[in-house]
């Protein structure tokens, strides 16, 4: 699969954030789930996912955070607010930054959570400038991960910590669902690892791995059973305002089922 552009994700996630929030809520990103019965709600799930990896960054008040693709800027709020963090975002979609330093208005926090926009390609940030990064299921967009992974080694202080999430194959995807993950790998302009490529990038990039989960079964598939059943609810309205066409290609129902399919979580430290 080709590699995404960053020029083309922007203008991807720009057409889209409208979207994703009527149906994903403000937290544009998988939610946390302890058991596949759990009863808590998709919006409580993505604070879930969030929290996890703000407290793997081990950050307090005071404290310098890059968040990496913040999207609409709910993490990286709720990241300010709960630790007392100084936190800046960056996103290469226009739609994304405008609703994110206006949300962090509205939460009373713009003096500590600012964002704008940057390409991660090639941080225009000096080296060690920041105590921690985050990069939650952004990196999925990045033409190239070493490259990423480099520039984030770089802004990195000494001890400081990196935590982000990626899509990686954790077993050979079945001919049955090769369809729907190329599909949706290619209607969102992303990419997918192996686990096992990914200590080699971290070495390349001066970093060293402290921790590799595979939440896949607590994320992925009450994510998309979630996230389908509420499109298909509110079809007609969501497709009266952004097309149907739109909706389908946003609508993740054929994903369900495909546990090769696979969610990491990582956590890498500059030594």
């Amino acid at each position: 699969m080709p590699s995404p552009v960053s020029a083309e994700v922007g203008a991807l996630y720009d057409r889209f954030t409208a979207l994703g929030s009527a149906s994903l809520g403000e937290n544009l990103h998988f939610g946390y789930w302890d058991s596949p019965d759990s009863r808590v709600s998709l919006e409580e799930a993505t604070d879930r996912l969030t929290d996890m990896m703000a407290d793997r960054l081990h950050i307090g008040a005071g404290s310098r955070v890059l968040d990496l693709g913040c999207g609409v800027g709910t993490p990286g709020v709720r990241i300010a607010r709960r630790t007392g963090a100084d936190v800046t975002g960056i996103s290469v979609s226009t739609e994304q930054i405008a609703r994110a330093n206006a949300l962090a208005e509205s939460s009373g926090v713009a003096d500590r959570a600012r964002f704008r926009q940057a390409d991660a390609m090639e941080l225009p940030f000096e080296d060690g400038s920041f105590d921690a990064v985050i990069a939650l299921e952004s990196i999925i967009h990045m033409p190239d991960r070493a490259q990423v992974l480099a520039h984030v080694g770089r802004v990195l202080r000494p001890g400081g910590r990196v935590v982000l999430t990626d899509f990686f194959e954790r077993a050979p995807i079945p001919a049955a669902g090769q369809t729907a993950v190329r599909r949706y790998l290619h209607d969102f302009m992303m990419t997918m690892v192996t686990a096992e490529s990914y200590p080699p990038l971290l070495r390349g990039a001066g970093l060293w791995l402290e921790e590799f989960l595979d939440i896949s079964d607590q994320t992925l598939e009450k994510t998309f059973v979630l996230l389908s059943e509420r499109i298909n609810a509110a079809k007609k309205q969501l497709s009266d305002e952004f097309g149907e066409e739109m909706v389908d290609q946003f609508d993740p129902g054929d994903l369900v089922g495909i546990r090769e399919f696979g969610y990491l979580l990582l956590v890498a430290q500059r030594p």
